[in-house]
């Protein structure tokens, strides 16, 4: 099974707007290095059969899909309703070209509650235009495309998000994004995956996100094999971290493909 990096970034991505001369405010990332360039949080997973499941339509899902060369995917799931990823739900209007209906969609009862009300048109079409996306909960999922699936959710600040487990060809590949503290729950939903993608927005301590220190100890406690960082702001330089972390992490960036 295969891991690919869509996006890498925060919610601003890297570089933000802004900076000396609009040409963007790298922080403290070297604009030199391709790797700090960082669109929004996004991934998805490939099975040896080809099957493809989107996690999360960022704000830059169209230009993820077109540098990953991304031609379709089976099914779509939603980790929370948050601008930097859902926003691009658009662009899967032409992943619906071609296919016989819907494409089938999943995420918690409360995502699906918040998606339903501002993206009405996608989950039940509008003015003659087609269903885009057939949205459910993941109440009684467990088989996607082939793949198995398990789920639990996440403390997210006041909110909440959903981390999942995906397992293929006798693999596994795990997405623990936006999350500010471990549960029990989270260890066991985790234990002995393959890949765990883990959310890792800075250094110092944040109050709706993982920072590094907390990131590592999520891997070291569900014992992943591998540790992949991502949702990284502007003050995590790429080649600066690497020299930081363990042998089990990986720096994530934009483009990352990783075999479990």
């Amino acid at each position: 099974m295969k891991l690919i990096m869509l996006g890498s970034g925060t919610s601003t991505g890297v570089p933000r707007v802004g900076g000396p001369d609009g040409m963007g405010d790298w922080g403290d990332c070297d604009p030199n290095e391709p790797r700090n360039r960082r669109t929004r949080v996004s991934i998805l997973v490939e099975s040896e059969e080809g099957k493809r499941l989107l996690i999360d339509t960022s704000s830059d899902c169209r230009a993820q899909l077109l540098a990953n060369k991304i031609p379709s995917i089976d099914a779509v799931f939603w980790t929370h309703d948050h601008a930097d990823h859902c926003h691009g739900i658009d662009d899967l209007r032409v992943m619906r070209y071609g296919r016989g209906g819907p494409i089938p969609g999943y995420a918690s009862t409360d995502t699906v509650r918040r998606l339903r009300s501002r993206f009405g048109y996608v989950f039940a079409g509008q003015d003659g235009y087609p269903t885009i996306v057939n949205i459910d909960t993941l109440d009684r999922l467990r088989i996607v495309a082939g793949f198995g699936i398990e789920w639990c959710q996440m403390a997210h600040g006041p909110g909440e998000t959903t981390g999942y487990r995906f397992e293929a060809d006798g693999k596994s590949i795990a997405y623990a994004t936006d999350f500010s503290e471990i549960s029990d729950e989270m260890i066991e939903t985790f234990h002995g995956v393959d890949i765990l993608v883990s959310d890792c927005l800075r250094r110092d301590p944040h109050p709706t996100h993982a920072h590094l220190a907390m990131a590592i100890e999520l891997g070291e406690r569900s014992r992943a094999r591998n540790l992949v960082l991502s949702h990284l702001d502007k003050s995590m330089d790429y080649r600066t971290l690497l020299d930081e972390v363990p042998d089990f992490v990986t720096v994530g960036y934009d483009g990352l493909e990783m075999m479990a």
